[in-house]
């Protein structure tokens, strides 16, 4: 069903009044999300690469910035406008790829919240990462299930949730093994970069320059390989996959 059809059948229940209200409603949502997304993606760039980044700050001041914006707006315009484009397979292939993606931003949000150097005090207690880690593992499995089902459409989705929950359990079973051992012994007192205590009110992030790259343990690492895998891998059979619906 795509978004003229469903108009259409506002149209015919409900009057042209609804359809009218449903098509300008889509176009505003469709705006929001557009500047929305372009501008976060242009922030992000200019935090990855160290320049000038905000909407506060002139075009001479931060041309990469507006540069990058102005490139994603027309871009994506560009791509709607193209004659025949199969605009319907390449939302749903946008909403996937968002799918597969989202579990991996939430982990290295949650990594940054069991940073010291970063928060100080204010990291994740132990029953708060519990429930992060039940969270980030559920969003994982529910991502390799959307990927299966858009790539395998006769994916067998009750045996592949009830597979995926078990191993889900026995690795967030020995994560939280791992991580109980690796707290034994270690200190409760926080400090700054100065060698200071730092109590909760007064804490504040050092400055970037200042951060260390965090250490990693092996099986960290291993997790992190095998999730950037698991994306690349992800990616392409999305896109090949997107290509041969449209082409077809």
């Amino acid at each position: 069903m795509t978004a003229g059809g469903i108009a259409a059948g506002f149209d015919q229940t409900l009057g042209s009044t609804a359809a009218a209200l449903f098509a300008t409603v889509l176009l505003n949502a469709s705006l929001i999300g557009a500047g929305a997304l372009t501008l976060s993606t242009s922030y992000a760039f200019g935090d990855v690469f160290g320049t000038k980044s905000s909407l506060h700050r002139s075009f001479s001041d931060a041309k990469l910035f507006y540069a990058i914006f102005a490139a994603l707006t027309f871009g994506a315009a560009a791509i709607v406008l193209i004659p025949g484009a199969p605009l319907g397979v390449i939302t749903e292939a946008v909403q996937a790829l968002a799918g597969v993606l989202l579990p991996a931003a939430t982990v290295f949000l949650l990594m940054l919240c069991n940073d010291r150097e970063v928060l100080g005090p204010w990291v994740n207690r132990p029953w708060l990462n519990a429930i992060a880690g039940v969270i980030v593992g559920t969003l994982v499995l529910l991502s390799m299930i959307l990927t299966m089902t858009t790539i395998f459409p006769g994916t067998d989705v009750t045996t592949l949730i009830l597979v995926g929950a078990c191993v889900l359990a026995v690795v967030l079973l020995g994560y939280g093994l791992s991580a109980m051992r690796g707290r034994r012994g270690a200190g409760a007192v926080t400090v700054i970069a100065s060698g200071a205590e730092a109590p909760k009110e007064q804490w504040t992030m050092p400055p970037l320059a200042l951060l260390s790259r965090p250490a990693w343990s092996a099986g960290r690492r291993a997790a992190m390989i095998a999730l950037r895998c698991y994306l690349v891998v992800s990616m392409i059979l999305l896109i090949v996959k997107a290509v041969q619906l449209g082409g077809g």
